[in-house]
C-alpha cells in the first residue's frame, strides 16, 4: 500500500474543487507524475496537431540564396541610373543582364530585377530598352529574407498547426521532437450498460460516455483506448484497471463513483493504491473520484504509479469532470502552458438559484440583441446530454453565492467562436418543430438558429427584455378566438412588434397507442384512473387546456396530474409512451412521432414574434428566406396535423 502524505481516504465529502486539485496535484508532483512526458522524433507529414518538446531552430535560411521575385531581367541596378521614359537605355542581354523566372537564382553579379513588362526586346532578342530605374535589391528576395539559419521557428510547448508545417519544412527540418501523446484508457462500468448501437429494454442504458470522452481526450492531444462495458463486479473492476494502468498514463472509470451498493470504483481503486479525493464541491460532477494507483511489486512495471479518475455516470457530469480534472493534466503532461479560456461578458436572462456551498457549472446559450450579448441558461440536468450539445457557454456560480439574478452580468466561458455567436438567431418562447427545421434550413445560409422553451408568455416578456431577437407564440384569446395580438399589447405595450405566421397546428389529448383508456373528452381528465401530465405555466399549450377547462366547467383540481409539468411536446409524448401517465395536451406531430393516439381538440396559429426594428436586418434576411422557400413549406406542411397556407402572412402590433 502507498505511503503518501494523504494518509486517509476520503469518502463523498464536498471539497472545493481547487482544494481537491491541490491534494491530486500534490500527489501526482511527489510521485514525478506531473512532469511533462518524454519526446519522440515524428516526420513532418505527422506532426500537425503534435506538441513540440524542445524548440525547433532553422536549420537553413530560407530562401538560401538570392532569389528573382518575379520574372524579368537581372542586372546591376547602378546600370538604371538616370533611366526614365524620356532617356532609355540599351542593354546588351547575357553581357549587362540576363532573363530570369520567379525563384531563379540572380547571378552573382546581379543585385536587382526589372519586370519583363517594363522592358522592350529588341535586335532579334539581343538587345534591350528599358525606361526606368531600379534601386538595388528591387524585386529580389534576399538569402534568408523569411528564415536565417538558427533562428527559431517554434518554441516548446507548441502545437503544431498545418501552417507551422511549411516554416519548419522551409527551415530544413524534416522531422521534429514532439512530447508523446498521453495514452488514456476509459473503462466504462455498469451491468445496466449496453452497447450504444444495440436497442435497450427497459432499465438498459446505452453506453456512449466512452466514445464522448475519448473524443475529447483525442482533441486535446491524448490516445485514448476505450475498453468494453465491465459489469459491476468489484473483483473484475479491479482486475480492469490494474491491466489498463501497465500501459496507459491514467485511467478513467467512468460510473460507479456514488456511494450506493453497487458503485465499486473508489473500492477497485484503493485496493490497488489509494483514493485521495472522492467527492468535490461542484454540481453536476459532485461524486468524482481522484486517486492513485501502484502496480504489482514484480515485472517490468514494478512499482509504477498511475493516477486515476472515477468520473461520474451521468453524460454531463462525465464532460465536466474531464473538463476539470483531466484537461489540466494532460496539458502539464504535453509541456503546454495554462492560458484563460475566451470568456464574454453578457446579462443573464432569468434567475439562477444556487445550492449552498457547491461552484455550480451551468449551460448557456448565447446571442448578441440590440449590441449586448445575453445569455439564457439550459437545463441543467447532468444526465440531459442534449443540453451539452446545444450550450454556447459555461457559466460558473461560485460556491457561497445566493444565486445569479436576471438582469445580472456575468462571465460566460466560450464554448464557440465569437464569429459564429454574431451569426446566432436567439429565439426564446414556445417549443415547435417547425423551428428544428427551420435550424437545419437556415444553416445552409450561414446562420444558426438556437432556441430555449421558455413558454409563449415567457418569450414575450424575454423579447420587452432585449433578450431574445424572436420568440414562437400561439396563445388564445378567449374573447376573439385570435392568437397572440392581445398578449402582446399586454407583455410588449410600447414595443412595435411584426407577428409573421409560421403554420397552423393541431392541438389535443395524446394518448397511448390504442387508447386503452377509451378516452374521448375533456371529461375523461376527472376519472380515478387518469393519469395526466400538464405543460409548464406560461405556455401557449397550457393557457389553451385552462381554456378548454373553463368553457366545459372542469376545474384543474379534479385532475390527477395536472400540477405536473413538461417543457415541449415532445417531452409530454415521452411521458405518455413511457407509460408514465396516459394523458397530456400536445400536437398531433408529436403524437405520431412516438406512435401514440391523438384526439383533435383545436387548430391553432403558431407565430414568431419579432420586434420591427430588426425585422428587415441582415441577420434575419435569412429566416425570411426560408419562409418563401417551397422546400421548406412542403417539409413543414410534411409535419402530421400541420398547415403551411398561412407561412409568412405578417401582421403589425403597436405600430409607430
Amino acid at each position: 500500500m502507498m505511503s503518501d502524505h494523504v494518509s486517509r481516504n476520503i469518502y463523498l465529502e464536498d471539497i472545493p474543487r481547487e482544494q481537491a486539485w491541490e491534494r491530486f496535484s500534490q500527489v501526482l508532483s511527489d510521485n514525478g507524475l506531473l512532469s511533462p512526458l518524454p519526446a519522440e522524433s515524428v516526420p513532418l507529414n505527422l506532426a500537425r496537431g503534435r506538441v513540440t518538446a524542445k524548440p525547433i531552430w532553422a536549420r537553413r535560411s530560407s530562401p538560401h540564396y538570392h532569389a528573382a521575385a518575379m520574372d524579368g531581367y537581372a542586372l546591376r541596378a547602378q546600370s538604371t541610373d538616370g533611366v526614365n521614359d524620356r532617356n532609355p537605355k540599351l542593354l546588351t542581354l547575357d553581357v549587362d543582364c540576363t532573363y530570369v523566372d520567379t525563384g531563379d537564382a540572380l547571378p552573382d553579379w546581379s543585385d536587382a530585377v526589372l519586370p519583363v513588362e517594363v522592358v522592350e526586346v529588341i535586335d532579334g532578342g539581343e538587345n534591350i530598352r528599358i525606361f526606368q530605374s531600379v534601386p538595388p535589391w528591387h524585386n529580389v528576395r534576399p538569402m534568408g529574407e523569411d528564415i536565417v539559419t538558427t533562428e527559431l521557428i517554434i518554441p516548446a510547448g507548441h502545437t503544431i498547426r498545418a501552417i507551422d508545417l511549411g516554416a519548419v519544412a522551409a527551415g530544413g527540418n524534416a522531422s521534429i521532437q514532439v512530447v508523446r501523446k498521453p495514452r488514456v484508457a476509459v473503462i466504462p462500468t455498469g451491468s445496466e450498460l449496453i452497447p450504444a448501437e444495440s436497442d435497450p429494454e427497459p432499465g438498459q442504458i446505452p453506453e456512449f460516455n466512452s466514445l464522448m470522452l475519448a473524443g475529447q481526450l483525442e482533441s486535446w492531444g491524448a490516445l485514448a483506448t476505450r475498453w468494453s462495458i465491465v459489469p459491476d463486479d468489484l473483483e473484475r473492476i479491479q482486475q480492469v484497471i490494474h491491466e489498463a494502468a501497465v500501459d496507459h498514463d491514467l485511467v478513467l472509470i467512468n460510473a460507479g463513483s456514488s456511494a450506493g451498493s453497487e458503485d465499486f470504483t473508489a473500492r477497485a481503486i484503493d485496493a490497488i493504491g489509494q483514493v485521495l479525493v472522492h467527492g468535490v464541491a461542484v454540481r453536476p460532477g459532485h461524486p468524482v473520484i481522484l486517486g492513485i494507483i501502484e502496480l504489482a511489486a514484480s515485472g517490468k512495471t514494478k512499482g509504477k504509479k498511475v493516477p486515476a479518475i472515477g468520473v461520474p455516470g451521468y453524460p454531463v457530469s462525465a464532460a465536466l469532470t474531464a473538463d476539470i480534472f483531466v484537461q489540466p493534466l494532460l496539458r502539464l503532461w504535453l509541456g503546454q502552458s495554462s492560458s484563460a479560456p475566451p470568456m464574454m461578458e453578457a446579462t443573464l436572462t432569468r434567475k439562477l438559484h444556487s445550492t449552498a456551498g457547491d461552484e455550480e457549472h451551468v449551460r448557456v446559450t448565447l446571442g448578441k440583441v440590440k449590441n449586448r450579448w445575453v445569455a439564457a441558461p439550459l437545463s441543467r440536468g447532468a444526465g440531459v446530454i442534449s443540453s451539452l450539445v446545444r450550450a454556447d457557454g459555461i457559466l460558473v456560480v461560485p460556491p457561497g453565492s445566493q444565486g445569479v439574478q436576471a438582469g445580472e452580468r456575468v462571465q460566460v466561458r466560450l464554448l464557440r467562436s465569437r464569429e459564429e455567436l454574431e451569426q446566432t438567431i436567439l429565439v426564446l418562447g414556445s417549443h415547435d418543430l417547425t423551428l428544428d427545421l427551420l435550424a437545419q434550413y437556415i444553416a445552409k445560409h450561414g446562420r444558426r438558429l438556437s432556441s430555449n422553451n421558455i413558454g409563449s408568455i415567457g418569450g414575450l416578456i424575454a423579447i420587452n427584455r432585449g433578450e431574445a431577437h424572436l420568440g414562437g407564440s400561439h396563445l388564445l384569446d378567449p374573447e376573439t378566438g385570435d392568437y397572440n395580438v392581445a398578449y402582446i399589447r399586454k407583455y410588449l405595450p410600447e414595443t412595435p412588434t411584426t407577428l409573421v405566421a409560421l403554420a397552423r397546428r393541431e392541438q389535443g389529448l395524446i394518448v397511448q397507442a390504442g387508447n386503452p383508456k377509451g378516452i374521448g373528452t375533456l371529461d375523461d381528465l376527472q376519472r380515478e384512473d387518469m393519469r395526466y401530465i400538464n405543460r409548464q405555466k406560461g405556455s401557449g399549450t397550457r393557457l389553451l387546456l385552462d381554456h378548454l377547462l373553463n368553457s366545459s366547467k372542469i376545474s384543474p383540481e379534479t385532475i390527477e396530474g395536472y400540477q405536473h409539468e413538461e417543457y415541449t411536446h415532445l417531452t409530454v409524448a415521452t411521458a405518455i409512451a413511457s407509460g408514465k401517465v396516459d394523458c397530456g395536451m400536445g400536437i398531433r406531430a408529436a403524437a405520431s412521432a412516438l406512435g401514440l393516439g391523438f384526439i383533435p381538440m383545436e387548430s391553432e396559429r403558431y407565430d414568431l414574434v419579432i420586434p420591427t426594428e430588426i425585422l428587415h436586418t441582415s441577420l434575419l434576411e435569412p429566416l425570411f428566406a426560408q419562409l418563401n422557400d417551397p422546400e421548406f413549406r412542403e417539409a413543414v406542411q410534411a409535419l402530421d396535423g400541420y398547415d403551411a397556407s398561412v407561412m409568412g402572412d405578417t401582421r403589425s402590433i403597436n405600430p409607430d
